[in-house]
Formats: structure tokens, C-alpha cells, sequence
């Protein structure tokens, strides 16, 4: 059962200022930068990889050196394009590409794993690419989803974003070594089934998007990493509760391991939703903020605690105007020396920086990051 008191989250966040900003002057990008990942390349080369949109709501995934003054992340020198919708499961109609990349360097595989999203015809699609070097990017295809017969249901039928992996292997439910993924699917079939209402998994009576998590047997993917991609074990293991989150909530940056657990950003929507929310238009009218949780390290889809208030909602001019207006949306935690940063996206056009530090002086976030 999730415990809901701040004071057992003792972590908290303060704005550092925007990190980039949309280049008008770039087709790819003149739509918005947002919601990017972060790896720290074999040569200590801190890099961003933000989703850039293009006019007609087609995004990249884009590559750039993050530059520091004095420890502080304080602007981006642009290096390119990692990833571009190529794929089939990443052509949509009218909204496509790949989006919201989250990257966890994970030492067991020697590979930073980069999760994102594929839209394409039948809306969001989890999918995964792999790299030696933060430079080359490999995909290793979509993320497929075992049937689970004890909640009825194939999570493949069903859009699905947010999704982020455990920098370690961990125990699943039977204590079975194994990677793990935390994601978000969505009861909405709208994309072939116009206004039908969603069958929901055995059990489950609340049809509001919440974060999941799933396995992959550790040994399975240490002998082929292709193997990452078939995941079981599905459970829920957070639904929307408070007011700044009543209609959906979903994973932020991968997890970080500090010394209650593994501490998860998450961000939570109110607000109105207006057809299935995809779309810029479709989302005026809603709100997202930052909140985080801690999760079991001997049970991650055990919620120790989790906040009853944000961390961070859209406040500044940055965060409440844009492509879409209110969004703060965590992605990505880096440690530079002995601070960690969050990456956020801003009203979907820019990308900002917070601080992540303890409410204490108990102890310091633990090293290492994703």
C-alpha cells in the first residue's frame, strides 16, 4: 500500500533556468525541443538528447553536448540527429517520429539503453535502442508484452509511453534476478475503435493511465540483449490519487537509486482532456506537474512513499506558454560532481534544469546515475 507523506520523500526541487530553447531557423526543431534523455559518454562528455518537433507535430530524437560553467548545466552545443522516424512502427498520420527518449546506463550490459516512444499508425508504441557510446544508436525493435493471463489482458493491443529501465538488475515479484521497466499503458482504442470503452485488465475498475512495471529474466539478456525487449510479469503499481494528478500520472527520468529505495520523478496531469490528448490542440487544457515516489530496492513494484503535493508545476512564463501551455515534465537525472540535475520539459517548446537535493542533511543522493 502506498504511504502518502512528504516527509518520507525527503527530496525536493529548485529551478536553475533553461537550459535550450526551440531553434525557429531549424525545420526539425521549430516546433519545440522537450522531454529529453541524458547519458555521460565514456569520456565524461555529459550529452542531451532532446525530442525535436518539427512543424506538423513530427519529432526526432536530436544529440548535443550539454555545457557547463562552474558544475552547472547552462547551454547545449547542438551535434545532431540520433534517431529519425524509419520504421513503420514510427510513421503516424498527422502526428509521427519518435519521441521522449529516457536513457539508463545499465554496467551488467555495458550499454546505455535508451527507451522511447515510436508513433506510428495506431498510436504510441514503447520501443528501445542501444549504444556503446552515447554516439551510435542501434534499435532493437518495439517493446513486446507477454500475456498475462492473470489480468486478462495483452498489453500490445494498447498505446504506451513513458517508459523507463532500472539502471541494475533487480528482484521481480518471485525474487527472480531481472531488468526491469517501469511504463504507462493507456485503455484507449480509440485509434481503430472510435468511442468504445476500453477493456480494462481483470480487476482493474479505474480506466485513468497509471505506471506500471515489468520484467525481463536477467540471464535471458545478458546472454542476447535483443531479449530486453520481451517483457512479463506486468503489475500496476501507481494510480492518479491527488488533485495535481487526477487524470493520469507517468514515469519521469529512469530510477535513482538513493539510500530509502529508488527514487522515481513522476509527473501527474489534471485538467480536461480533450479527445485522446495527443495532439498540441488536444492538450490546452491541461496541466502537468512533477511529484516523486520511493520504491522498494528489495520489491520495486512496492511504493514506499510518494508525494501528496508537486515537486514542481508550471509556474514561470517558460512553463505556462508554448506549443502547449502548464507543462513541467521531468526526463532525465544527471550528477555533475557532487549535484544531481533534472532535465524538464517546458510547454513542450524548451528545455529547462532543477536541482535535485535532499530536505535533510541525513544523507546525500547516493552516487551514480542513469
Amino acid at each position: 500500500m502506498s504511504i502518502e507523506n512528504d516527509n518520507q520523500v525527503p527530496y525536493r526541487l529548485s529551478r536553475v533556468g533553461v537550459l535550450m530553447d526551440a531553434n525557429p531557423e531549424d525545420p526539425y526543431e521549430a516546433a519545440g525541443v522537450l522531454n529529453p534523455g541524458t547519458a555521460r559518454a565514456p569520456d565524461g562528455t555529459l550529452r542531451l538528447f532532446p525530442r525535436m518537433v518539427q512543424k506538423g507535430n513530427i519529432s526526432r530524437i536530436g544529440k548535443g553536448r550539454i555545457l557547463t560553467y562552474h558544475g552547472v548545466p547552462v547551454g547545449v552545443d547542438r551535434e545532431g540527429i540520433v534517431l529519425a522516424p524509419e520504421r513503420g512502427w514510427e510513421h503516424g498520420t498527422g502526428h509521427g517520429g519518435v519521441e521522449d527518449p529516457r536513457i539508463t546506463w545499465i554496467p551488467q550490459l555495458g550499454k546505455y539503453v535508451m527507451a522511447y516512444v515510436g508513433f506510428g499508425p495506431l498510436g504510441p508504441r514503447a520501443a528501445v535502442a542501444v549504444s556503446d557510446d552515447t554516439l551510435a544508436w542501434r534499435r532493437l525493435g518495439p517493446i513486446m508484452f507477454s500475456f498475462n493471463d492473470e489480468l486478462d489482458t495483452d498489453l500490445n493491443l494498447f498505446p504506451n509511453k513513458d517508459v523507463a529501465f532500472f539502471p541494475e538488475i533487480v528482484p521481480d515479484a518471485n525474487g527472480r534476478p531481472s531488468f526491469a521497466v517501469l511504463h504507462r499503458p493507456m485503455w484507449d482504442l480509440d485509434f481503430a475503435r472510435v468511442g468504445e470503452a476500453p477493456p480494462l485488465p481483470r480487476g482493474m475498475t479505474d480506466p485513468r493511465p497509471g505506471i506500471w512495471i515489468s520484467y525481463i529474466d536477467a540471464q535471458r539478456v545478458l546472454d542476447d540483449i535483443r531479449n530486453i525487449t520481451f517483457v512479463d510479469g506486468h503489475r500496476p503499481i501507481a494510480s492518479p490519487l491527488s488533485g495535481w494528478e487526477s487524470l493520469k500520472i507517468g514515469c519521469g527520468p529512469a530510477p535513482l537509486a538513493v539510500p530509502e529505495g529508488w527514487l522515481v520523478i513522476y509527473h501527474g496531469v489534471s485538467g480536461t482532456i480533450n479527445g485522446n490528448g495527443f495532439s498540441p490542440e488536444q492538450q490546452q487544457s491541461l496541466i502537468y506537474s512533477a511529484g516523486a515516489m520511493i520504491l522498494d530496492t528489495h520489491d520495486p513494484s512496492r511504493v514506499l512513499a510518494r508525494t501528496s503535493k508537486p515537486l514542481l508545476a508550471p509556474e514561470l512564463s517558460g512553463e505556462r506558454a508554448g506549443t502547449v501551455a502548464n507543462i513541467v515534465f521531468p526526463s532525465a537525472i544527471e550528477q555533475i560532481g557532487e549535484q544531481h540535475y533534472v532535465f524538464y520539459g517546458m510547454a513542450d517548446t524548451r528545455i529547462g534544469i532543477a536541482r535535485l537535493d535532499r530536505t535533510d542533511d541525513t544523507h546525500r543522493v547516493s552516487e551514480g546515475s542513469s
